[in-house]
């Protein structure tokens, strides 16, 4: 359905919704047509009259469909007109319709309404984050930074992760500012990047770099390097922190994640007390290993390959070097079936312990507690993150420490075509790959491109910041 390009009269509408295939939804599919084609505000407006003067009223689902054209486009009055109509006709509106004005309010000059609208909102319900970044973007453009991370720690108080794009905006519109409860601000946001191993891409590292060299009177300097492997930047030769857990550290971990993540509420909702115990006196009599294989995970690491074949590849890959491996498995790969090959999985028996596991079974804690009990030097081999483990782990301690363990010892298979092998070799990195800070100097990993979801992949390329005093 195609919109007039100027406003129409009532016979003319009338005559255009008789030709319509499906007159009683009209109206929708119009509105829906303007939106997609940016169609003129008054054109709109003369159907929304049109409407208003046949029914008597207007719809709740086209006044938001209006809405969204006004946002669109940017007409503020109209937005606000809207508003008015509808808080005068619903007593609630709902998260879409308080999303549109929010946003549409938030890119004018009226933008304080937006956030009397934002604490309406939390009256009902707990805002989006499109809310609060809409909010906190409105704030920062205004330079009114105190009112925006008071809005940035209001949302992440209510778990709502920010997005790399309003981190970046808080760096944007900082630049230049003198105060230390800003740049205090900030630097918590480069915690927060460290805290939750978040590499920012390159854009929001050139926004990071440009507010550092501006804040005024501290002589900070930004340089893009590579750190060697030693772990010395070649800028600044700082050492990098030691990607390795000490003694100490790694029992404090090995204990924590026992008690919390493996014997903790979740284990035994996805398998039984009894199948823990007979892993555990499994591994006891065969340990330490040198890798631990989640083989299921693994199994589908190409799709367009038998999932046998995956496995098989991925256990010859790292067997090498005599490397002791611990494949988990489930028992239906022991079924001769399109997938699992009995003469395949035979095979692999004779370079890898496997212990097979009950179909429902959830692997990871498997995963977790026979790496963890083989010591420090043993890795283990997933695609998955394992973020539920880390969130179960109480104080930010520990889920530190158990990042920085998961950076230096999981094994990532790569899914894409490649030459030698899906198991990339281990990352020689004896320094840790994250944010990090002496105070007068920061390291800040980096991306090449932004990424929407994490990826194993560690960046190689960094930003060295330094204070000349």
């Amino acid at each position: 359905i195609q919109p007039p390009e100027k406003p129409l009269q009532a016979e003319e509408w009338n005559r255009l919704k008789e030709s319509f295939h499906c007159p009683e939804s009209f109206e929708g599919a119009m509105f829906n047509s303007m939106v997609r084609c940016n169609t003129p505000i008054d054109v709109a407006k003369s159907l929304l009259t049109h409407v208003a003067k046949s029914n008597g009223d207007i719809a709740y689902y086209l006044l938001v469909k209006y809405l969204a054209l006004c946002v669109q486009q940017g007409q503020t009055s109209e937005i606000q007109d809207v508003y008015d109509i509808m808080k005068t006709r619903f007593r609630i509106l709902d998260s879409g319709a308080y999303n549109l004005l929010i946003r549409g309010l938030c890119n004018s000059n009226e933008w304080r309404m937006a956030l009397t609208l934002l604490e309406e909102v939390k009256e009902i319900m707990v805002p989006s984050r499109s809310n609060y970044e809409s909010c906190i973007k409105a704030a920062s453009h205004h330079q009114e930074m105190n009112l925006a991370f008071e809005l940035y720690r209001e949302m992440l108080a209510k778990a709502l992760v920010p997005t790399m794009d309003i981190l970046q905006a808080l760096f944007d519109f900082s630049r230049g500012m003198k105060g230390a409860e800003l740049q205090k601000e900030l630097f918590d946001i480069l915690l927060y990047l460290r805290e939750n191993q978040i590499y920012p891409h390159k854009t929001f590292m050139w926004s990071i770099k440009l507010w550092f060299e501006s804040i005024p009177g501290e002589c900070w300097r930004g340089h893009l390097t590579s750190i060697k492997d030693s772990g010395q930047c070649p800028v600044c030769s700082h050492q990098l922190e030691d990607s390795e857990l000490t003694e100490e550290e790694y029992n404090n971990l090995r204990e924590r994640i026992t008690r919390d993540v493996i014997h903790g509420t979740d284990t035994f909702r996805k398998t039984s007390p009894q199948e823990f115990a007979a892993f555990q006196t499994f591994v006891e009599s065969r340990l330490p290993f040198d890798i631990v294989i989640d083989g299921l995970n693994v199994s589908h690491i190409k799709p367009r390959k038998m999932q046998c074949e995956n496995l098989f590849d991925a256990v010859n890959c790292l067997a090498k070097d005599n490397a002791r491996l611990l494949v988990l498995g489930r028992k239906h790969m022991l079924l001769n079936s399109s997938n699992w090959k009995r003469e395949v999985m035979k095979e692999m028996q004779k370079k890898a312990e496997f212990f097979f596991a009950e179909n429902i079974s959830e692997d990871d804690a498997f995963l977790l507690y026979a790496t963890l009990q083989s010591g420090k030097h043993c890795k283990f081999v997933t695609r998955d993150f394992l973020r539920d483990h880390k969130a179960c782990l109480s104080d930010s301690l520990t889920r530190h420490l158990f990042r920085k363990w998961q950076r230096g010892h999981q094994i990532c298979g790569k899914s894409e075509t490649m030459v030698d092998s899906v198991f990339p070799p281990q990352p020689a990195f004896r320094y840790d790959c994250v944010v990090q800070t002496t105070g007068d100097t920061w390291h800040i990993p980096y991306k090449e491109a932004f990424e929407e979801k994490y990826s194993y992949q560690v960046p190689r390329k960094w930003l060295c910041l330094q204070q000349r005093r």
